[in-house]
């Protein structure tokens, strides 16, 4: 009976629906990890409402603490959720006082209580049983300036004793005081964030008037936790900043782990998240409170999203106004400040799952953890998490082909890259002897392929676009020769050009599709094959266009068709070295990757470098005039493309005026 009566109540049934967040930043739908299981408010333990109620801390000994701001009181819950004690104020020195609006409460692992008072402009230490130990007032030092308002809001205290304090209105970041609660300085101070507009009018404006703009100031933090290691979770706020999250080491440098491009910033899809309240729970797992929509989003140390719970309503297991969010194992507790009232969250299977692979993951076991990685798929077969983690586990093992496969699913480029070096490694030590004669083998193929070409002199059509073909080559590696002999002695084809255009388009479509994936960042369901006459057909036409357009003005002696073959044969570099840069993608690592990068940037330089000569010679300009040109023909490119637009506009609000008029006519008949 003992037993049955600490059991805790089945979970309610899900008020909001699942998600975690892709590799490409999209809201991906999951199981329910946390489930709402009971909550609790003053009225029910008969103590009265919690009025305005601001923090909560879950202690090591399995104690919640209430901090009931607006009763100015400290509510104790054990296990039981019965409330075990209240400290309404503290004696000192035979006289009661009390709490004026505290915001912020931290227990020591001894039992101690140190209280945010911060209407009162202290924070305040109390023993396990409430009686008064100290009060830390305002920082004292030189670099504080006299007008210095102290408003503490959230405090915390380190395995060392010191004390850190949140303070409103504080820029220069976290208030540090020694164990003796002497000042020692401040940390992890946000960097400043601007906006480039009011710098520039910043700079112009009169002394008068910039004193009314708003100055750049670092944007303050508004909450913060301390794990085993003594290392500052810390939250902000404001939507703007990039990094909302950090982990500060006792220098007060962020050390916080990101994997991949997106970092712990909530919501992406929609507006930015706010968050209000941060809690490590063990294991490099925090969980972070968004006030904007009422989730809780829970990262492990690799800044990995792992699940998604929470939001705001009126049912169980949502919220009004979240303000404070702490866990005790599988438990999640979250404060709602307006409805005075506790809600808890139990680990579903999923959950649980998670919560226990993600441990074993970040202890390095990759073995165990693969197995349970396993149990997840089988829930939620989209998430990512599961497939690095049984990636890593066959990397371990020496399973190297089969650890691409799962990192990759996993979008896990890092450790993909080791698994390809490994599998390279091994499968050319296997097939090096087979793919050198192939090599050979080809070689002497293209070599009696060319003799026989070479004995059969005749003017056959295949012939001739052969040589023509063989003539872009010319132009791609001896370009003064080659673009004069296209102006003045007809070797230049525009089929050709065209040719050249069209294999370009194709180049670039295999390119973005069949690219390395370490070097591959596109989206494979985002992909068009259309989108490449947008990125390079429409370009060409627009440049020839333009720039026939613009040289007729200024003494150009190049005709349009001249243009387009120019432009047309300057472009074959990117089939050149696209094509073998392409197919060597699928077999190089992160650390090679730069190799990769060197020769997309030598096709474009190679490009542009044809395009200048071809320009200069098609149109008999000085290097100086050429250079004028090209330039100004972008720029003619842009006044196309917006008159273009307008005139689009145009028949589009013409149209929609003669569509309208045809309704109403069609109304009063």
């Amino acid at each position: 009976m003992i037993f049955v009566g600490l059991s805790p109540k089945p979970a309610h049934a899900s008020p909001y629906e699942g998600y975690t967040y892709s590799n490409w930043g999209e809201a991906v739908q999951s199981p329910i990890a946390y489930l709402p299981s009971r909550t609790i408010t003053g009225q029910e333990i008969g103590i009265g409402p919690w009025t305005a109620p601001s923090d909560l801390f879950a202690a090591p000994d399995g104690n919640l603490y209430v901090l009931d701001s607006g009763n100015g009181r400290i509510v104790v819950l054990n296990s039981e959720w019965k409330a075990v004690r209240q400290m309404q104020g503290f004696q000192r020195n035979g006289q009661q006082e009390s709490f004026n609006n505290p915001e912020g409460i931290f227990v020591t692992g001894a039992g101690h209580i140190y209280v945010a008072d911060t209407e009162n402009r202290r924070v305040v230490e109390l023993d396990g049983s409430g009686a008064f130990v100290r009060e830390i007032g305002a920082p004292k030092s030189e670099v504080i300036s006299d007008n210095f308002e102290y408003f503490p809001r959230k405090v915390i205290v380190d395995k060392a004793g010191r004390i850190y304090v949140v303070a409103r209105g504080v820029y220069e970041g976290i208030i540090e005081f020694d164990s003796e609660g002497g000042f020692t300085g401040f940390m992890g101070t946000n960097r400043v964030q601007f906006d480039p507009v009011d710098l520039f009018w910043k700079t112009v404006s009169t002394k008068e008037q910039r004193e009314k703009l708003i100055r750049f100031v670092p944007i303050e933090f508004n909450n913060m936790d301390v794990d085993a290691d003594g290392f500052i979770y810390t939250t902000t706020a404001d939507k703007q900043t990039l990094a909302p999250v950090k982990r500060l080491n006792p220098s007060g440098i962020d050390v916080l782990r990101v994997n991949g491009s997106m970092g712990p910033v909530g919501d992406l899809s929609r507006e930015r998240s706010a968050f209000i309240d941060i809690d490590e729970s063990g294991n490099g797992v925090y969980r972070t409170l968004d006030s904007t929509r009422g989730r809780i989003f829970t990262y492990n140390e690799d800044g990995n999203l792992l699940y998604v719970i929470g939001q705001l309503g009126n049912q169980i297991g949502t919220f009004k106004n979240p303000v404070a969010i702490e866990s005790i194992g599988n438990r999640i507790y979250v404060l709602d400040r307006d409805l005075g009232r506790i809600t808890e969250f139990a680990a579903t299977k999923f959950g649980s799952l998670v919560g226990e692979a993600n441990g074993l993951y970040s202890a390095g076991k990759h073995d165990a953890a693969a197995k349970l990685w396993e149990e997840v798929l089988r829930l939620d077969a989209n998430y990512e998490m599961a497939y690095i983690g049984i990636g890593k586990s066959m990397l371990r093992k020496g399973e190297y082909k089969q650890a691409m496969t799962f990192l990759k699913l996993g979008n896990e480029r890092e450790y993909y890259s080791k698994a390809l070096t490994k599998y390279r490694r091994e499968y050319m030590r296997e097939h090096f002897g087979t793919y050198m004669t192939m090599v050979i083998a080809l070689i002497l193929v293209v070599m009696t392929v060319r003799r026989r070409m070479r004995l059969r002199k005749g003017a056959s059509n295949r012939m001739r676009f052969l040589k023509e073909a063989r003539y872009s080559l010319h132009v791609a590696f001896h370009p003064f020769d080659g673009f004069w002999d296209l102006k003045y002695e007809n070797k230049g084809k525009l089929r050709i050009a065209l040719i050249i255009l069209f294999a370009v388009t194709v180049t670039m479509i295999l390119k973005r599709q069949y690219a390395g994936y370490v070097v591959n960042y596109n989206h494979p369901l985002e992909l068009n094959s259309i989108d490449e006459l947008k990125y390079i057909v429409l370009p060409f036409l627009l440049w020839c266009v333009a720039n026939w357009s613009l040289t007729t003005l200024m003494d150009g002696e190049g005709k349009f068709k001249e243009i387009v073959i120019a432009t047309g044969y300057a472009m074959l570099p990117l089939i050149l070295i696209y094509l073998p840069n392409m197919v060597l993608s699928n077999v190089i690592s992160l650390r090679e990757a730069s190799f990769y990068y060197l020769l997309e940037s030598a096709a474009g330089l190679w490009f542009v470098w044809l395009l200048f000569i071809g320009t200069m010679t098609v149109h008999q300009y000085t290097v100086t005039k050429t250079i004028l040109t090209m330039l100004l023909t972008v720029v003619v490119m842009g006044v196309i493309i917006f008159l273009g637009l307008l005139f689009f506009s145009l028949i589009q609000q013409i149209v929609s005026f003669v569509y309208t008029i045809y309704q109403e006519l069609s109304l009063r008949a």
